[in-house]
């Protein structure tokens, strides 16, 4: 059985998905969509910066988040089946896994932010802490940069 690897999942749903630009979906809440903004992460990424109004809805408890009569049941998801929402994570991969779970669930106008909200802080777009204060761009760029640790790197032979 060949291995595949996270980069190797995300790319074989990708092309499933729908994704946008943070520039695309600027255009759309120009024109006034209603945009439900999903959010995935976990909840200290979730406090620390997101985006204002967003949902809140970690990856991990996504499937009975959407149903009724679980611990996890977000109402305003569950009755969102219909309504454009945009699933956004730090870099756009876990959203992709998000979108993909949704459309098997029954949900049919969901995407992706493409760039995650990385690409969102470096297009300028607001973001706020769990206070709703506004974050400066500059603090996003620090706190979104990479920041592998050695241990994490693969070994070099």
């Amino acid at each position: 059985m060949k291995i595949i690897t996270y980069k190797d999942l995300v790319a074989q749903i990708a092309p499933q998905i729908k994704e946008y630009f943070p520039w695309d979906i600027e255009k759309k809440l120009d024109k006034g969509d209603d945009i439900l903004f999903l959010d995935v992460r976990e909840n200290q990424e979730y406090d620390t910066m997101h985006i204002d109004n967003s949902l809140h809805v970690p990856r991990g408890i996504l499937e009975t988040a959407v149903e009724w009569d679980h611990e996890e049941t977000e109402p305003e998801l569950v009755e969102a089946r219909n309504r454009q929402i945009v699933i956004v994570c730090r870099s756009g991969s876990r959203s992709i896994f998000a979108a993909f779970t949704l459309l098997q669930m029954g949900y049919d106008n969901v995407s992706s932010l493409k760039t995650g909200l990385r690409g969102w802080n470096e297009y300028d777009m607001p973001l706020v802490d769990i206070e709703g204060k506004l974050i400066d761009p500059e603090l996003g760029d620090r706190y979104f940069a990479n920041k592998l640790l050695d241990y994490q790197r693969k070994p070099v032979k």
